[in-house]
């Protein structure tokens, strides 16, 4: 019981921020997202090697105290396990606009 509170805690904590990350580098997230052969970011949701690229590239970005709070491992299981959520909202990439 415990567990859950922590996990909602720590969504709250860090939803916001990785909200602003997103919508400032969403380019840059589009494309590592759907770096490969997947065309939608609903098909990249779905690869847990794109996810897990999109996390790590998003993890130095957040606020210092905040990384000192939450390791870069649970900052990767908490995107993994709310990539619906967090990430399906993404445009593609420029480059795929172009191409």
């Amino acid at each position: 019981m415990n567990t859950g509170n922590e996990s909602h805690a720590l969504a709250d904590k860090l939803s916001a921020p990785l909200a602003k990350i997103v919508d400032r580098h969403k380019d840059k997230i589009s494309a590592l997202l759907l770096s490969g052969s997947t065309s939608t970011v609903g098909e990249a949701l779905g690869k847990d090697e794109n996810v897990r690229r999109v996390a790590s590239f998003c993890y130095p970005l957040l606020p210092g105290l905040l990384r000192l709070v939450v390791k870069e491992h649970m900052f990767i299981n908490f995107v993994m396990q709310n990539r619906e959520r967090l990430l399906a909202h993404l445009p593609p990439p420029l480059d795929a606009h172009a191409a």
